[in-house]
């Protein structure tokens, strides 16, 4: 039995699907058919491309040199256009200022002389190579990546090592902590945070050759604004002056707590002529005044040391540290013994035609006189003990403040 041909509900169905797909029937929403618009395509998307640097860093650690791998990506954006460009030339050209300046930053990575740092409570020095892009080896590989739907692209760069480098480090066997020295120069005025921190930065990553005398005044040079240090208070002849570098007491003084605690041989040091407040505890600091004074130590450690200088700004503390082979001594530092105390004098006024009438500018606080003495014992690895003392005697100081000329107190 035969069933009945079927009829086609839509007599007209051909034509209407022709018609939908011919887009004339756009207009019917109720279809559910994404109506036409006659827009554009969109753009296809910009493509990021990664480039990439893998090069070793030299790590001094526990007297040995390590040479970890460290990674720097720079992203570079490209249309789809230069993709193609680069492809059919077979030239990295079409990306132009674009790469160059990924180019320029790789190459901006200048060399940096190794520093210490303590690290997890392991003293561990670092330097940083300098970088300059290979750039045929590198090209190779930016069309090969563009040419395979690669996304990543290792750059290749030359290294240049910095003058001080870890390796340098080691030869010379600098690779221990002997000792630091720091002080605080909370309160300190703008001028003398300005020459603490230039002269500080004279004395960082100096060497100290063995037996040789390290000279504070040679070191640092001459105090001068043509080289860095600013005109700040001081007391001269009885009246306010201004002179280049003050403040500088204040790195002599961490010097030589530095050197003082790594039981180094004391040639030449100065006690101020009465306390100053930056430096406690009382008799354990250093004044300089070149030529006249100046602070000066023998390295008899054997082996070079390396001084680093630097300052915390928010702690407002000065820091030196002494670095060189495995230490061969021990040393013990007393507390200071005060004795023969004087009470502080009346305060001293001087004009300063800065200040308005009314306005008084503390120079310097009031000290009482007194004698201190602090011992040191140092023990070195034969067996060898050697003692000695550090004396200061400071007068009577009423302190310094400035007011307007016409202040009655100068009267």
């Amino acid at each position: 039995m035969t069933s009945p041909a079927r009829r086609d509900p839509f007599p007209f169905g051909l034509t209407l699907r022709l018609l939908l797909l011919s887009g004339v029937a756009g207009a019917v929403g109720s279809t559910g058919l994404a109506p036409a618009t006659g827009r554009p395509p969109r753009p296809a998307p910009p493509l990021p491309l990664t480039l990439q640097v893998s090069a070793p860093e030299p790590v001094l650690r526990g007297g040995k040199v390590e040479r970890p791998l460290i990674q720097k990506s720079y992203v570079l954006t490209l249309t789809p256009e230069q993709v193609r460009q680069v492809r059919e030339r077979g030239s990295s050209a079409p990306l132009g200022a674009a790469l160059e300046a990924v180019y320029a930053r790789i190459d901006a990575r200048e060399p940096r002389d190794a520093v210490f740092r303590n690290v997890g409570g392991v003293w561990t020095a670092r330097a940083q190579t300098g970088w300059k892009v290979r750039r045929d080896v590198t090209e190779r590989a930016l069309l090969g990546a563009l040419r395979e739907g690669g996304r990543t692209v290792e750059v290749e760069v030359g290294l240049t090592p910095p003058a001080r480098s870890v390796r340098t480090l080691r030869e010379r066997g600098v690779t221990h902590h002997l000792a630091a020295g720091e002080s605080s120069f909370a309160g300190s005025p703008d001028f003398r945070v300005h020459n603490v921190r230039v002269g500080g930065g004279r004395l960082h990553g100096g060497w100290v050759e063995p037996g040789a005398v390290y000279d504070f005044n040679a070191r640092t040079g001459a105090i001068t604004r043509a080289r860095g240090f600013v005109p700040g208070y001081v007391i001269a002849g009885g009246t306010l002056a201004l002179e280049d570098g003050g403040g500088l007491c204040q790195v002599s003084t961490t010097v030589f707590r530095a050197a003082y605690l790594a039981g180094l041989q004391v040639v030449e040091r100065h006690a101020h002529s009465h306390q100053v407040a930056y430096y406690d505890p009382v008799g354990f600091e250093a004044t300089v005044y070149a030529p006249s004074k100046n602070l000066r130590f023998r390295n008899d450690t054997g082996g070079p040391l390396l001084m680093q200088v630097s300052w915390d700004l928010k702690r407002e503390t000065l820091r030196v540290d002494l670095f060189g082979g495995p230490p061969d001594r021990q040393v013990q530092v007393s507390e200071p013994r005060v004795s023969d105390r004087r009470a502080a004098l009346p305060p001293t006024f001087l004009a300063d035609p800065g200040l308005a009438p009314g306005e008084t500018r503390r120079v310097d606080m009031p000290a009482s006189g007194m004698r201190v003495e602090i011992t040191r014992r140092v023990q070195m690895r034969g067996g060898e003990v050697r003692t000695d003392r550090l004396l200061s005697r400071y007068r009577p100081w009423g302190g310094v403040f400035a007011v307007h000329p016409e202040d009655d107190r100068l009267r």
